[in-house]
This record gives structure tokens, C-alpha cells and sequence, in this order.
């Protein structure tokens, strides 16, 4: 079975097409509230890059971008980070994190 050129192009277009007529469908859609710039889902990295994220971590997690396997998990989220940290970042800790880091605008 050979699938046409054309049967492809239209699927595109209809995909394309669907999203579009349901937003015209709506008359009035409301703006999506802003998201906070950083959160304990934001890699470590970009955590530490931003001085004002970075004062949070080093205010909760002192030296964590000075750890010596910094390097090893500087990619992973807080949150993710989390379970093998043996207990060194307690879901209260996320917590508070997250509190400080949502005030960051």
C-alpha cells in the first residue's frame, strides 16, 4: 500500500486547520496567566545562571553549585533531583524553594 503525496499534504493542512477553527469558534479567549520565570521544574543550570535563582538556592542548598558532582546533575530539576539526594532535599525544602523562587518576576 502506497500513501499519496497528496493524502499527506491534506492530513498537514487539516491538523493545521483544526486548531485554528476551534479558536474560532471561541469569540472571547482568555489570556493564559503568566508563568513564573523559574520553579523547582527549571534545570539547576539555569537556576544557578540567574543571580536572583541563584540567591534562592544558595540561601536553601548552600554551595549546591559547587557540589563536586555539580556537573553530573546541573541538568536535572530540583524536583527530579530530589530522591537521590538521600534526604537532603526534603519535600519541604521544594516547597520553600518554590515559594521563594515564585516571587522572582
Amino acid at each position: 500500500m502506497t500513501f499519496s503525496p497528496l493524502a499527506a499534504l491534506g492530513l498537514s493542512l487539516a491538523a493545521v486547520a483544526a486548531p485554528a477553527a476551534a479558536l474560532a469558534q471561541d469569540p472571547a479567549p482568555t489570556a493564559p496567566a503568566p508563568a513564573a520565570l523559574f520553579s523547582i521544574d527549571t534545570p539547576i543550570e539555569a537556576l544557578v545562571a540567574d543571580e536572583r535563582a541563584k540567591a534562592v538556592l544558595v540561601k536553601h542548598l548552600p554551595g549546591i553549585d559547587q557540589h563536586p558532582a555539580y556537573d553530573q546533575f546541573k541538568a536535572l530539576s530540583l524536583k527530579t533531583l530530589a530522591p537521590f539526594s538521600q534526604g537532603m532535599i526534603t519535600d519541604e525544602m521544594l516547597a520553600k524553594i518554590a515559594a521563594d523562587l515564585a516571587t522572582i518576576k
